[in-house]
C-alpha cells in the first residue's frame, strides 16, 4: 500500500467515527491493557499519524503490548513473527535533494520531502522475544467521578514541571495568547481527576503554540477559516496523546463537540490535514517533555523519522 493510500485510509477511519460524533482519539487504549503510547524496540514513542495507525490497528486486534518492530528487528532479538500475522504499515518522511537550473541559469538544489511505507509487527505477534516487550500493561481504573488526587500525584508533577503560567478561577478552560497564561477552574469543579488533566493538557498544547516555543500558526494561506479549528484539533490530538503517555484515560470534554462538524469540513478537504495535525501534536508533547527528566525511553534514537 502506498504512504498516500495509507493517509488517506486513516482519514476516512476519523471521519466515519466523527460522523457518528465520537471522537477516536479519546480511546488510547489496546485491548483491555490499558492506555498505551505505541513505543519502537528501544523504547521511543512514535510519532504523529503512526500512533493513530497503531492505535486503531491494537484496537481491532486486541494487542495489549506497546512495542512494534520490524521482522528484521524481531529476528536481531531472537524473536521470529507467527505464522499467519500480518503486519501493520506505517509511514515515515524522506528527502531527496535535485538539482535544478533557475532564471538565471544558475544551477541550484531543491530538497523535496516524500512519504515513504514500511511495516511493523506488535510484540504479541512475535515469538520468543525477550520477556520486557510481552510483558502487559497494568489495566487503569476507568474513568469516574472520583477526584483522587493522590493516585495521580505523578501526573500532576508531570504538568507542574512545565513552566506555564496557570491561574485557578472561574468556570472556564482557556489559553490567552495575548496573555501567554492559562485559566483554569478550580481542579474540585471538575467532574474527575482525569476530566481536570485532559483539560490541562489541552490548554497546555495550545500554550506551545506561542511564538516563542514552536510558532504554530494555522494561517489563511492554506486553511482559511478553518485555521482555529485546525488548533483544536493539535490541542485535542496532543491532549490524547499526552494523557497515553501519562498511562491515563483522557476524558471527554463536551465543550469540544460542536468542532467536530469543523474538523469533518477540513478532513473531507484535504487527506492529509490529519498527517499535519498528528505531526504538531507530536511536537506540543516534546516540546512539554523536555521538562521532564529524561528517560531512557526518551533518550532513545528512533530508527526511521516518522511522518512530521
Amino acid at each position: 500500500m502506498k504512504s498516500q493510500d495509507i493517509c488517506e485510509r486513516v482519514t476516512q477511519a476519523i471521519i466515519a467515527e466523527l460522523e457518528k460524533g465520537t471522537m477516536p482519539w479519546t480511546r488510547p487504549w489496546a485491548g483491555a491493557g490499558g492506555p498505551v503510547m505505541p513505543r519502537r524496540h528501544g523504547g521511543a514513542r512514535y510519532r504523529g499519524i503512526n500512533i493513530l495507525i497503531l492505535w486503531g490497528r491494537a484496537e481491532e486486534a486486541g494487542f495489549s503490548s506497546p512495542f512494534w518492530m520490524t521482522f528484521k528487528q524481531a529476528l536481531e532479538y531472537g524473536g521470529n513473527v507467527s505464522k499467519g500475522e500480518k503486519g501493520t504499515q506505517i509511514v515515515y518522511t524522506n528527502r531527496v535533494i535535485k538539482s535544478e537550473t533557475n532564471e538565471a541559469g544558475e544551477d541550484i538544489e531543491r530538497s523535496f520531502g516524500f512519504l515513504k511505507s514500511y511495516t511493523v509487527f506488535n510484540a504479541e505477534q512475535i515469538e520468543n522475544l525477550p520477556e520486557k516487550f510481552v510483558k502487559r500493561t497494568a489495566v487503569p481504573a476507568v474513568v469516574t467521578d472520583e477526584k483522587d488526587w493522590n493516585s495521580h500525584g505523578d501526573a500532576l508533577k508531570w504538568f507542574e514541571a512545565i513552566p506555564v503560567e496557570i491561574l485557578h478561577r472561574g468556570d472556564k478552560a482557556f489559553y490567552s495568547p495575548s496573555l501567554d497564561r492559562i485559566e483554569l477552574p478550580d481542579r474540585d469543579k471538575f467532574h474527575s481527576a482525569q476530566a481536570y488533566l485532559s483539560t490541562r493538557a489541552h490548554e497546555t498544547c495550545h500554550w506551545t503554540s506561542h511564538p516563542s516555543r514552536l510558532a504554530r500558526d494555522f494561517g489563511t494561506v492554506r486553511w482559511g477559516d478553518e485555521g482555529y479549528s485546525m488548533e483544536e484539533l493539535v490541542a485535542e490530538l496532543g491532549a490524547a496523546f499526552t494523557m497515553a503517555e501519562l498511562g491515563l484515560i483522557p476524558a471527554i470534554r463536551e465543550d469540544h463537540a460542536p468542532y467536530i462538524a469543523h474538523w469533518l469540513t477540513v478532513l473531507k478537504r484535504d487527506n492529509k490535514a490529519i498527517l499535519t495535525a498528528a505531526a504538531k501534536a507530536s511536537d506540543a508533547l516534546e516540546f512539554m517533555s523536555k521538562f521532564q527528566p529524561v528517560s531512557e525511553a526518551q533518550a532513545d534514537e528512533p530508527d526511521y523519522v516518522d511522518a512530521a
